[in-house]
C-alpha cells in the first residue's frame, strides 16, 4: 500500500463549488477498485489550500484510476477552479502509530 496526496489552491470564489463537487464523487473514488481510504483537509492558515490523503493497494491501483473516466471528470471540474499548481506526492507508510 502506499499514499498519495495532493495540494490543490483555489479561487476564494470557487471553493463552495469545490466542495459541493467533491461531496458529489466522494463515495464514487472511495469505492474505486483499489482504492482503501480517502480523505480531504483544509489549511487552517491558508483557507484556499485543500490536501487529498488517499490509500491506494498500489501504484496500478492509482494508475488504473488515473485513466479512467471518473478521474477524467472530476479533474475536468476540478482543476479550473484552481488558483496555484498542484501538487502531488506518493508516498510509502513506513509506520503507522494508533
Amino acid at each position: 500500500m502506499f499514499v498519495r496526496i495532493v495540494k490543490m489552491g483555489f479561487e476564494p470564489g470557487k471553493i463552495e463549488e469545490f466542495l459541493n463537487n467533491f461531496e458529489e464523487v466522494k463515495s464514487r473514488i472511495r469505492n474505486f477498485e483499489g482504492c482503501e481510504f480517502l480523505e480531504l483537509y483544509r489549511d487552517k492558515d491558508n483557507t484556499n489550500r485543500f490536501f487529498t490523503y488517499s490509500y491506494w493497494k498500489d501504484e496500478q491501483a492509482l494508475e488504473n484510476y488515473r485513466k479512467s473516466d471518473l478521474f477524467k471528470t472530476v479533474w475536468a471540474d476540478t482543476k479550473i477552479l484552481f488558483n496555484e499548481k498542484p501538487e502531488a506526492w506518493s508516498v510509502d507508510k513506513l509506520v503507522s502509530l494508533e
